[in-house]
């Protein structure tokens, strides 16, 4: 994904409390990683491990450092920073720029961005934020609902009742989050985020009703703006033929964004009620976080109950 500076300070200026004091003309440069950094011993002349994609931050330490220097071997230092190609340069704390940051920030168009936070209280809000903004995405065809608190993607072929499942949940108390187009994207290396999109909001659209807004007709508790992906449940119409899991006892995966996520199907007849499995769905899932396997724990107990039958059977000679 692409951002710019001007696009990081726009969104994040209230929440940082940014001011531009330096290279307005650098605000249109690209930022290149999620990561932040502190120039570190890079100021000091090593700069082998220095990575200039990443947004730089100078707080105190940095500062007085830099204050400690002579002007020459500061302008030096600084020269090297503005050219190395970084995106922007932030300083914390609402510490003074230190003497000619300003004119060669200015001269090589490199935004030097202040708040008043502490570094760390800087580095925890900018973080989730990059990391976000460049995590990979995709989009989904399905429907995504927090049901006690689980998040389920309902997928499907076209017509085989996926929102009108998800809006009989939202009937029994459970919420919505996106249908039909599901965003998803991935945090750190196991976690998947889905949400709607942004013009779609949490609409919906049942066959011969037409759309309907859920936040309108149910209230705001019916709806939540995103949630984890914890468990895909595969609607599909019921095959004679075909072999369904019966027991539990193995558990199927699918993989999206090379992250593996639970999988469950769900054959679909008449009669059917497929909320209420949902529900199960969820509840199931939340206890095998919790560490209790039904389906193994019912086999173990079937094993131990028929263990004194097999001895008897072992020394049977007849």
């Amino acid at each position: 994904m692409s951002l710019t500076v001007e696009q990081l300070l726009n969104r994040k200026r209230s929440l940082l409390s940014l001011e531009v004091v330096a290279g307005a003309d650098g605000l249109g440069r690209e930022i290149g990683a999620p990561e932040v950094s502190s120039p570190g011993l890079a100021l000091s002349g090593y700069t082998e491990r220095f990575v200039a994609s990443r947004v730089q931050v100078l707080g105190q330490t940095e500062i007085s450092y830099l204050a400690s220097l002579s002007d020459s071997a500061r302008a030096v230092t600084l020269e090297f920073l503005v050219s190395s190609g970084i995106p922007c340069l932030f300083i914390t704390k609402g510490l003074e720029p230190p003497g000619g940051l300003v004119e060669v920030a200015n001269r090589a168009g490199v935004a030097v961005l202040r708040t008043p936070l502490k570094t760390g209280d800087f580095y925890r809000r900018i973080q989730p934020f990059l990391e976000e903004a460049f995590a990979e995405r995709t989009t989904l065809h399905g429907s995504l609902a927090d049901v006690y608190g689980v998040g389920l993607l309902f997928r499907g072929p076209s017509g085989i009742g996926k929102s009108e499942c998800v809006l009989d949940l939202v009937e029994r108390g459970h919420r919505l989050v996106a249908d039909d187009l599901v965003i998803a994207h991935r945090r750190g290396q196991d976690l998947l985020i889905g949400r709607g999109h942004e013009l779609q909001r949490h609409h919906m659209e049942i066959r011969g009703v037409g759309i309907i807004d859920v936040r309108a007709m149910f209230g705001v508790r019916a709806v939540r703006q995103q949630k984890r992906i914890e468990v895909v449940v595969q609607l599909e119409e019921w095959r004679e033929e075909a072999e369904y899991e019966r027991t539990g006892l193995e558990t199927r995966t699918t993989r999206i964004l090379d992250v593996l996520v639970p999988l469950v199907v769900v054959p679909l007849n008449p009669g059917k009620n497929i909320t209420v499995i949902a529900e199960v769905v969820a509840m199931n899932h939340l206890l095998k976080y919790a560490g209790v396997e039904s389906a193994a724990d019912f086999q173990r107990a079937l094993i131990d109950r028929m263990a004194p039958l097999q001895d008897y059977l072992e020394i049977d000679d007849e």
